[in-house]
């Protein structure tokens, strides 16, 4: 039986939110393997002088736990 865990992430970008979303991914990716999906559950952006400065997002990321793993904790 898979076991799937939920993290949530706080991330942002310059660029857009598909950019903030990647960023997410990638960080999580260093520490965390098995990533099935990302869930965005709140959007944000900072403004100055009229103009979008960077966009934020709060997500909840879903991975698979390895079978060695969740046998090593038991």
């Amino acid at each position: 039986m898979a076991i799937v865990k939920v993290i949530e992430l706080i991330a942002s970008s310059e660029k857009g939110i598909e950019d903030a979303i990647q960023n997410a991914v990638a960080e999580a990716s260093r520490t965390i393997h098995n990533i099935d999906s990302v869930f965005v559950k709140d959007i944000k952006v900072h403004v100055k002088d009229g103009k979008i400065t960077t966009y934020g997002l709060i997500c909840k990321v879903s991975f698979r736990l390895d079978e060695q793993e969740r046998a090593q904790k038991h």
